[in-house]
């Protein structure tokens, strides 16, 4: 990756795929995989704070550990769908609209 090539980049997809490769290669979905996370851990985040919860009270809500929470909010950790509807939903009162591209 050089300079010259991310000037001459048009789009945010061509940057995208200078700088981690094509859409498929294992280094492009490992970045796509990671910025998953972090879209979903500012989303609960935000919608935490929304609702006036402390982590704690959302973890006893939905029936999880604080600790865990606080792994989401920051994306270290993986999530499993169900959990996600059950924080979003229950916990927090939102409703979630699933879209497979």
């Amino acid at each position: 990756m050089d300079k010259k090539s991310i000037r001459n980049a048009k789009n945010f997809d061509e940057l995208l795929d200078i700088k981690y490769g094509k859409i498929g290669t294992e280094k492009r979905d490992n970045f796509e995989e990671k910025a998953q996370y972090y879209v979903i851990s500012e989303m609960l985040k935000a919608a935490r704070k929304e609702a006036n919860m402390t982590q704690e009270q959302l973890a006893e809500k939905v029936g999880t550990k604080k600790s865990y929470i606080s792994r989401l909010e920051n994306g270290k950790c993986d999530i499993q769908l169900s959990t996600l509807y059950r924080i979003f939903e229950f916990g927090l009162g939102k409703k979630i609209n699933l879209l497979i591209g």
